[in-house]
């Protein structure tokens, strides 16, 4: 079921959204090379729990982490640990969101380590650009599937895979709500774009092929053939003036 939010209650998300956009100004700066990715977890949880707020993914249906890190091939869920260093020319995929009283943001970026390759360079460039793409498509009598169209445009004549397994979502109430808003064009559910919608949208795009699979950790998400991924996210409010990008602070842009 979706659940349509009240400007009240899209106030109380953007203040979570805002404070993850904080974050994410100074998160990439962190992810330094040879630091642990769970020490760069930690660093994440205390920023959080300092200003006031709780990290939403920590404990959610069992995970572990404040953090998504997700490390080359590793797509989505990767576990913060102790014994997993950052590298020069790494690809690192960061998630995360606060629980503010209640309510719940989610932002991704991917950031380059060091020196990458021409190629990484423009799977970067693309994911982004679609994540721009996807957020654009979202207004007010459209459908969800118009953000898979708008990603599909952007990523397909660059030959890379469009990961179909997962997908945006609703978000506000709880880390994850209904509707799935999908990153490739399928034949699954096809709601109507409303005033009150929160969504998460997140494309996540792959070197190689599309396809994905589960490590043993039953988290973990990492490509089929292990080639790299990107994965770029915002948080999304359809207002009856027009979408806002909550995850965006003032001056910046997509």
């Amino acid at each position: 079921m979706i659940r349509l939010k009240n400007l009240d209650q899209i106030a109380r998300i953007r203040e979570s959204c805002q404070m993850l956009a904080r974050l994410f100004q100074e998160l990439p700066a962190q992810a330094l090379e040879g630091r642990s990715t769970l020490d760069l977890d930690k660093w994440a949880e205390d920023w959080i729990r300092t200003r006031g707020g709780k990290p939403a993914f920590k404990g959610y249906q069992g995970f572990t982490g404040t953090l998504c890190i997700s490390i080359n091939q590793e797509v989505i869920h990767g576990i913060p640990k102790a014994d997993r260093k950052i590298k020069s020319g790494d690809l690192v995929s960061l998630d995360c969101g606060i629980d503010l009283g209640g309510y719940f943001s989610d932002m991704a970026v991917t950031v380059p380590i060091g020196i990458i390759t021409p190629e990484e360079k423009k799977l970067l460039e693309v994911t982004k650009s679609s994540l721009a793409a996807g957020v654009g498509a979202v207004r007010i009598g459209g459908r969800v599937r118009d953000v898979a169209v708008a990603v599909t445009e952007v990523v397909k004549p660059n030959r890379f895979g469009i990961v179909h397994q997962y997908c945006g979502h609703g978000v506000g109430f709880s880390q994850h709500e209904d509707p799935q808003v999908p990153n490739s064009v399928s034949t699954g559910p096809n709601p109507r774009l409303a005033a009150g919608m929160v969504l998460a949208v997140e494309p996540m795009i792959n070197l190689g092929k599309a396809e994905v699979r589960v490590l043993s950790d039953q988290w973990t998400v990492v490509t089929v053939d292990g080639k790299k991924a990107a994965h770029f996210e915002h948080t999304v409010a359809l207002l009856e003036d027009g979408p806002e990008v909550l995850t965006l602070l003032d001056g910046q842009s997509l």
